[in-house]
């Protein structure tokens, strides 16, 4: 099976696209559990813990910052999701940029086991 990220950074599978250079795609999420959600994600595969180990983070979070900064300038949250239990739906290492409204009164509920 093929990886979702990496289809659509091949141009292979839609996206809305927020950003792009050699190295990083930001993209919509289309899960909408706030107003904003972006995914900020290296173009090469990777996996979650070999792009904290990578220096390829430190562009990512640059990027992951600008895009907080311009989409949501009264603050955001920069997400990162570990195995299964964390809700890691994407095996593509990627950051998350929440925002757009006060997120101190959303509780993301994991779905039942199974």
């Amino acid at each position: 099976m093929a990886c979702d990220f990496c289809e659509i950074i091949a141009d292979r599978a839609p996206a809305r696209v927020a950003y792009q250079d050699d190295d990083v795609l930001v993209i919509y999420n289309r899960l909408r559990w706030v107003p904003l959600m972006l995914l900020v994600m290296p173009k090469r595969h990777m996996s979650q813990e070999e792009m904290w180990q990578d220096a390829t983070i430190t562009k990512i979070a640059r990027v992951a910052l600008q895009m907080g900064a311009t989409h949501c300038p009264g603050g955001f949250r920069l997400l990162s999701n570990f195995g299964h239990d964390a809700l890691q739906s994407q095996g593509h290492a990627h950051l998350h940029v929440l925002g757009g409204t006060y997120l101190g009164h959303y509780v993301v509920r994991a779905p039942p086991p199974g």
